[in-house]
């Protein structure tokens, strides 16, 4: 498996709140994005805390529970994450209210376990095919579902930003869960809506096929968002399997 991921704050936010963390060096790999929401430096404290826990509970599980089901570690990480993120938000003025969207992905023995809370996305490339595994937790997603505006409208309303679930920003949080198979050369693309706001599925796709490299690809798509303005942060991370 080989993994790469990538961020920057964008053409117009003076800071990036995004946070990213991959690790691939054993079985399983991992990889998980954040897109941090707060005043001041309050989003960039969110998302960096939520790797952090996240992280130390994820690997200290995995390895001392290998029979265990991966989707229940990743839900009591992501709890573990919201419960310091939301402790942390009551400690100062500056900090409250602030939160994090949250995708991660586990790849074990063609297996992938994916988990999200927010509208950061993980998408499968497969067999020259792109598919969206998580489902946005969105306003504009739900009025998508059902069916007050099309598709294509959603990537333009002016509510497209707001997001209907975060860690941090309560004291409890519910996450989906995706399980599915997974073949060799498939890529696991995890992303902050910095990307998916100015990049199109297919477009992501293509970048995907037009490389050997992960890290190239992950960079002619962070290219591509910065060429279009990039008005948010963007973050992409990618594992091949």
């Amino acid at each position: 498996m080989e993994a790469y991921g990538i961020t920057d704050r964008g053409k117009v936010r003076r800071q990036n709140q995004d946070a990213f963390w991959i690790s691939c060096e054993k079985s399983p790999a991992i990889l998980a994005v954040c897109d941090g929401m707060g005043g001041a430096k309050a989003g960039n404290v969110a998302s960096d805390l939520a790797i952090k826990v996240f992280r130390c509970e994820a690997v200290r599980r995995l390895a001392e529970e290998p029979g265990a089901d991966i989707g229940d570690i990743l839900r009591d990480a992501v709890v573990s994450a919201n419960t310091a993120v939301f402790e942390l938000s009551k400690s100062s003025s500056a900090m409250s209210g602030m939160g994090t969207t949250f995708v991660a992905a586990v790849a074990k023995d063609c297996e992938l376990t994916v988990i999200n809370v927010g509208d950061s996305r993980a998408y499968r490339i497969s067999g020259g095919e792109i598919r969206q595994i998580t489902r946005d937790h969105s306003l504009v997603e739900d009025m998508v579902e059902r069916g007050d505006i099309t598709r294509e409208q959603s990537r333009n309303h002016p509510n497209k930003n707001l997001i209907t679930r975060a860690v941090g920003t309560m004291a409890t949080v519910e996450s989906d869960v995706f399980v599915e198979n997974a073949d060799a050369g498939d890529t696991v693309l995890l992303a902050s809506d910095g990307l998916t706001n100015v990049v199109f599925d297919d477009e992501i796709r293509d970048a995907i096929a037009a490389e050997d490299d992960v890290r190239r690809s992950c960079e002619r798509l962070m290219e591509l968002a910065l060429s279009r303005g990039a008005p948010d942060n963007v973050t992409v991370a990618a594992l091949r399997i």
